[in-house]
Formats: C-alpha cells, sequence, structure tokens
C-alpha cells in the first residue's frame, strides 16, 4: 500500500512539473502574442504615417489643378480622387487598419504617376501666387544656398549644401531630402575657388557659381571633381557694388528656367540697373542680353521661371514679387505677389523647375514655396 502511494506522488509530482513547464510556456507565447500586436501597431502606425505625408505632398496640387480651365473634366475627376483618398486616411486615423494598405498604397502611386501625366502636358505659365513655406531644416549661418538639380532624373534626387556667403569652398552633397533633413553626407567636394554670394546654381550635373572677388562664372563638374569652364561676365558689377538689398557679395545672381541657364546682374553701362543673360551651359557664353530698368540695390532677390525674371522689392518682413520682365517679348510689369517671409531675412531664393517649387535661406532656415502657374495645357493637337 504504502509503495503505491508512494509511486502515485512521484506521478503526482512529474505532473505537476508538467503542468509548471507548460505554464511558463503558454507565459512566454502570451509575452510573444502582445509583443507581436505591439510590432503590428507600430508598423502599421509607420505606414500610415509615410502614406499620410505623400497625401500632403499632393494637396498643395489642388490649387494647381484649379488653374486648368481648358480642362475642367480632368481636373474635377483628380480632385474627387484626391478628396476619396482623404477620406480614407480619415477613416484609417480613426480605426487604424482596417484598411487594405497595400491596395491604398497602390491607390496613391497611380495618382500621382497621373498628376505627373498632367503636369508633363503643361506649357510653361505665369506666376500667380506664392504659398509655405515648408521648412525643411534649420542649419548653418544665416545666410547660404541650397539646391537639387532640375536636370536630373526622377530617381536623383541629391541636394547640394553651400553655407555661408564668402570664404568657403566646401559643398556638401546628399543622397536625399531624407538625408539632408538627418545631416547624413554622401559626399562633400572642395572647390579649387572660394565662391562670392550665395545666388548658386546646379544644372544638369554641374555647380555654376560666382568667384569670389570677381565677376567670373565658373563651372564645376560634379562628377568629374574639376572645373569645366569660367568666363567673366563683361562690365558685371562684383563685389558689393551691385548686391542685392541684403549685401553680401550678391552682385551676380546664377539661375536655370525651363529654357536653360541665366545670370543676372548689373553694369555701370546700364546705369546699375539689373541686366539679364542667357548663358550657354557648356561654355558660360553669354547668348543674348536684355537690359531693365529695375535698380539692382533696390531688388531684394530674383527667380526665373519660362524666361520671365521675377524681382522682389525686398529681402525682409512683407516683401512681394513686385517685378516681372519677360525675356520672349522684351517687356515689363509691374506685380504684386506676397509671400511669406516667416525668418524675416531671406539671402536666397531659387526657382527649380523640376519641382515646380521655390528653394529659400530664410536666416538659417532652408524652406521650400510652392508655386502657382497659370498655364496653358497642351492637346493632342498641340503636339
Amino acid at each position: 500500500m504504502s509503495q503505491s502511494i508512494e509511486v502515485l506522488n512521484l506521478r503526482t509530482q512529474r505532473d505537476f512539473q508538467y503542468i509548471m513547464r507548460m505554464e511558463n510556456q503558454i507565459k512566454g507565447l502570451r509575452s510573444k502574442f502582445r509583443q507581436i500586436e505591439t510590432e503590428r501597431k507600430t508598423l502599421v502606425n509607420k505606414n500610415f504615417q509615410d502614406l499620410k505625408g505623400k497625401m500632403e505632398a499632393l494637396q498643395p496640387l489642388i490649387p494647381v489643378l484649379e488653374q486648368y480651365k481648358t480642362d475642367a473634366r480632368l481636373v474635377t475627376l483628380f480632385k474627387e480622387e484626391i478628396r476619396n483618398l482623404t477620406s480614407i486616411l480619415m477613416a484609417i486615423q480613426e480605426e487604424m487598419g482596417a484598411y487594405d494598405y497595400e491596395e491604398l498604397q497602390q491607390k496613391v502611386a497611380s495618382l500621382e504617376r497621373r498628376l505627373h501625366s498632367c503636369m508633363s502636358k503643361l506649357t510653361c505659365g505665369k506666376l500667380m501666387k506664392i504659398t509655405g513655406p515648408l521648412t525643411v531644416k534649420t542649419s548653418g549661418a544665416r545666410f547660404g544656398a541650397w539646391m537639387t538639380d532640375p536636370q536630373a532624373s526622377p530617381q536623383n534626387n541629391r541636394v547640394w549644401y553651400m553655407d555661408s556667403y564668402t570664404n568657403n569652398r566646401i559643398v556638401k552633397e546628399y543622397r536625399s531630402i531624407a538625408d539632408f533633413v538627418a545631416g547624413v553626407e554622401s559626399r562633400t567636394y572642395t572647390l579649387p575657388f572660394k565662391w562670392a554670394g550665395t545666388n548658386h546654381v546646379v544644372y544638369n550635373g554641374s555647380l555654376y557659381y560666382n568667384k569670389i572677388q570677381s565677376n567670373i562664372v565658373v563651372r564645376y563638374r560634379f562628377e568629374t571633381g574639376r572645373v569645366a569652364a569660367q568666363r567673366a561676365l563683361e562690365s558685371a558689377g562684383f563685389h558689393n557694388v551691385y548686391p542685392y538689398t541684403w549685401g553680401g557679395f550678391s552682385d551676380i545672381d546664377l539661375m536655370a528656367d525651363e529654357l536653360g541657364l541665366w545670370a543676372v546682374y548689373a553694369t555701370n553701362q546700364n546705369a546699375g540697373n539689373v541686366v539679364i543673360s542667357r548663358l550657354n551651359a557648356d561654355t558660360l557664353q553669354v547668348l543674348r542680353t536684355w537690359n531693365t530698368e529695375y535698380s539692382k540695390r533696390n531688388a531684394g532677390e530674383s527667380f526665373m521661371i519660362c524666361g520671365t525674371l521675377y524681382i522682389t522689392n525686398s529681402h525682409l518682413t512683407g516683401a512681394k514679387v513686385y517685378y516681372a520682365y519677360a525675356t520672349a517679348t522684351s517687356t515689363y510689369e509691374y506685380t504684386d505677389i506676397p509671400f511669406h517671409n516667416q525668418f524675416f531675412h531671406m539671402s536666397m531664393l531659387d526657382y527649380n523647375a523640376r519641382e515646380r517649387a521655390l528653394y529659400g535661406w530664410n536666416n538659417g532656415h532652408q524652406v521650400l514655396f510652392n508655386v502657382t502657374l497659370f498655364h496653358v495645357i497642351k492637346t493632342e493637337d498641340d503636339s
């Protein structure tokens, strides 16, 4: 009898140990499930935030589309699609994970392709409105320049960064806007000459800048790390002879638009008024020049869109686009297009034709402005 009880006791202990092990395993599984659930929610939330960011980037296109009066049906359709996707995003925000993320992502990608297809049908336009800015980053000195290449492929989103307006020849490169914001440099370039001002431009793989204490324009090829060309702008003032209102050796402003490369400066022969020259992007040879009647020293900044030079009346708070000179007709007009100078001191304002946006350096803040252009849509008959 006692032996049977002892055997039963051993079995009971063994069963109890087994149950304890099973209990620990179940606790471990519960912990795993909780971890998986937490990670799933984090992943869904991250995907949602990425998607929400894409939709926010699409929203500024609505006022641009409203300009396309000649294709009202297409505009209405696109606006409705954007609103529908926005409604879906709001529903997702209320009940995370209730909608198929992959399906929504495909819809957004399809809409992006259709919007870019529509944009590609547009001819050059006239500036109607400037909105923003969006502050991308806060870094560097009060004065400087940052830019992307308007001639680069859609997959190439490199950013170049040039801090300060003088006594520097280091150009920093970033693979993308995201890397730029995170401060992850892909490489640096040491230019052979220091630059003057902040009015540089990257165009088709080359950096164009004003050599310090001269009226010489330098073309520097990033691919080779060498100067490909340099040429003096005849009679152009330099070294704060004819700067913008903020000074900073901003005598010579290099810029690019849908039509090519340009230089904006002033000469004694034109009484210190703004001179516009279109340049050969390879040789820097002046192809044609236009003399305006707007004083360079009274200009805050300027930028070129579709062959028209737009000039602001100040670099300070309250600045607006005040004057426009169309090189196609050699005519000018006074305008009244305000923009928000959020950080009170604008030392760089350049148009990027690929992004159809203005890049600005606003008192140590790198900012972007959206531009609304009045377009004429190309039809099949115009092709």
